[in-house]
């Protein structure tokens, strides 16, 4: 399936995570802020870049991008409406929430890097299982950027201790969709307590001989919006991705 084929599908209804989708295209995050707040967003990027590696951003108001031919309003499965830092809604369609004042940003997804390691035989829980990757709020805080400040946000995937060193040879290689882990091992040097009970996306298990292995997430600005109270923003739901034109060997050294 291309980039466009499957944002048709979204835009037409489809609400699903978009792991495993278009093989071998890049995907991305979005979280569009009201302009006045877009050099604290940036900001926030540069001081974070491996949470937030900044892929592409907008104009006020654009609801495309070169590396999105699609809508940005419609050609995600899933979005979320934040007000004064709470999400008050959870659409397939933000067009009615959509300002003129709002600059988007595509911010780089490890979903990218995962059919890299599914060709290295390299196993991928939520793959297998056809759900959501599991995603947490950390204990490490974010360096802070005017208004926006907040916890690293991490996604898991549970690898085989003997291929561990290999997922982070082959992440490595990725490094503007978060590249290489930043936490391998015992989730509570994080400050996560249950792996179980994910803030975010849908638990996988841990099985025997498995180690938990721990990337930024690039849910980690709309965590900021949470956290900093910010008036308004729009961002994807997590796990729901925009499926971009750009091939994933485009981000890869």
């Amino acid at each position: 399936m291309t980039p466009h084929e499957a944002r048709s599908r979204f835009r037409a209804g489809l609400k699903t995570p978009t792991a495993g989708w278009c093989p071998g295209y890049a995907q991305a995050n979005l979280l569009a802020v009201p302009a006045d707040l877009a050099y604290d967003m940036l900001l926030f990027a540069q001081r974070n870049p491996k949470p937030c590696p900044v892929l592409d951003v907008g104009d006020p108001g654009a609801t495309s991008l070169p590396i999105f031919a699609g809508d940005l309003r419609t050609d995600l499965p899933g979005y979320v409406v934040y007000e004064n830092g709470a999400p008050v809604a959870e659409v397939t369609d933000v067009t009615r929430f959509w300002r003129d004042d709002l600059v988007p940003f595509l911010i780089g997804c490890s979903f990218t890097f995962e059919d890299a390691l599914v060709r290295e035989d390299i196993p991928v829980r939520h793959l297998e299982t056809g759900g959501n990757v599991p995603m947490y709020r950390t204990s490490v805080p974010c360096r802070p950027a005017g208004r926006l400040s907040g916890p690293l946000v991490v996604s898991m995937r549970p690898i085989p201790a003997g291929r561990v060193a290999d997922a982070v040879r082959v992440s490595a290689r990725y490094p503007e969709v978060h590249g290489a882990p930043v936490h391998i091992g015992d989730p509570a040097g994080l400050g996560i307590d249950d792996l179980d009970v994910p803030d975010f996306g849908d638990p996988v298990e841990v099985r025997p001989g498995e180690v938990p292995v721990f990337w930024a997430c690039g849910v980690t600005p709309q965590a900021a919006v949470m956290a900093a109270g910010i008036p308004f923003a729009i961002g994807h739901a997590p796990g729901h991705m925009a499926i971009t034109d750009v091939r994933d060997s485009a981000y890869q050294t």
